[in-house]
């Protein structure tokens, strides 16, 4: 008769084993994830100040960057604008 696996003392300490050593690598990860320095953060920087940006707009008017400073096109009257994105790089056609 084969031993029951729910009260076998043998796989009742494989079982801890196992738990125990999925807790330590969990717990190693995330000290891992907390210690090592990443890559600095820079602050991104906004289209409108970004020189590299030639357009930028947010779906409901579009600025191009000009000589002369920034010209944007006037939002529609039932525009809901979206986020602030480059729409063109400069040195782009």
């Amino acid at each position: 008769m084969a031993a029951d696996p729910l009260t076998d003392p043998q796989t009742a300490r494989l079982d801890r084993r196992v738990t125990w050593s999925v807790i330590a690598l969990v717990a190693a990860t995330v000290l891992v994830g907390a210690l090592v320095p990443g890559a600095p953060r820079h602050a991104a920087l906004a289209p409108a100040q970004d020189p590299a940006c030639a357009e930028w707009g947010d779906g409901c008017k579009v600025c191009r960057r000009t000589e002369d400073g920034a010209a944007c096109s006037l939002p529609g009257i039932a525009c809901t604008p979206g986020a602030m994105a480059c729409l063109r790089a400069a040195g782009e056609p």
